[in-house]
């Protein structure tokens, strides 16, 4: 049965979306069209590109996730070049390693740009600081100049993998300038809304939305003691109180939650043992979801 998908971000909880994608694979689902942030965005680009569940699970068990700790080459010492590159470059990672392994997965299934996929099949989400708005990839690459089918979709994933002050921020060039691109997660971390702009795409198919979060009811209220919770609460509430609203009791019955909120979105040195746990996790939780998912 084909239905729609979103997939949201999480960082390295994003493994558990592997699990789920399992699951669903089994139970004889197929995503025709997927919407993502982020993590979310990276799972979400392997599937339109053909990838099966198992696929995509050995190539995150096998990759060194500090790989993509690609910091900048300086003679300055280790803790003062990080401070450094933080200011001049806008994050302590370049990105550059996490963008090649993902075009490179991409590119052996013959996907480079958003022309060698079916047109609307994949959305993904992006923050534009200069700007100071979100944009929808590649919806609204025309908004720069730039024609959407000869875009990277391993580039649009980048964007939106560009978590603030973690991985240097994307350099969108326009017609007006450069433009700092960043996580997506910053505005949407949960693109439901999407698909939900026009009833015409809700009766396409059913929408299903994966979300790496326990549900609003069961999560634990922030303790903010000081000013590190407070900056902490606030980049949370950014991140998920837009995506809320669109979260109605209508569209919660269409959610699968997976409770990962315990783990870091930054933890790149995640074991074996931890890796299979989230994609475990996020299998379980499909199975029982759809045992009464009545869409």
């Amino acid at each position: 049965m084909y239905i729609d998908g979103v997939l949201s971000g999480g960082g390295i909880k994003g493994f558990a979306l592997i699990g789920a994608y399992q699951a669903l694979e089994e139970n004889g689902y197929k995503f025709k069209r997927l919407a993502g942030t982020s993590a979310g965005s990276i799972i979400a680009a392997f599937i339109i590109a053909g990838y099966t569940a198992e696929e995509i699970a050995e190539m995150m068990e096998e990759v060194d996730l500090t790989m993509f700790l690609d910091e900048r080459k300086s003679f300055l010492p280790f803790a003062f070049m990080k401070w450094i590159s933080l200011y001049w470059n806008l994050g302590l990672y370049k990105g550059a390693k996490l963008e090649e392994w993902i075009i490179s997965k991409l590119k052996k299934k013959g996907i480079t740009t958003f022309a060698d996929i079916p047109s609307g099949s994949l959305r993904i989400v992006a923050s534009d600081l200069t700007n100071g708005r979100l944009i929808v990839l590649p919806d609204d690459l025309h908004k720069y100049g730039i024609n959407p089918e000869s875009f990277s979709v391993g580039r649009a994933v980048r964007m939106s993998c560009s978590l603030p002050y973690f991985f240097e921020p994307v350099r969108l060039a326009s017609s007006t300038g450069s433009n700092i691109i960043v996580d997506g997660g910053v505005l949407s971390n949960f693109p439901i809304w999407l698909f939900y702009q026009s009833k015409k795409s809700v009766k396409a198919r059913p929408v299903l939305g994966i979300k790496l979060s326990s549900n609003e009811k069961e999560r634990p209220k922030k303790i903010i003691r000081n000013a590190f919770d407070m900056f902490g609460a606030l980049f949370e509430t950014m991140k998920d109180a837009h995506d809320s609203r669109h979260i109605s009791s209508k569209h919660e019955k269409n959610i699968i939650f997976l409770p990962v909120d315990h783990l870091v979105s930054t933890e790149w040195n995640l074991n074996e043992e931890k890796k299979l746990a989230l994609i475990e996790l996020g299998r379980s939780r499909t199975i029982e979801f759809l045992k009464t998912w009545t869409y």
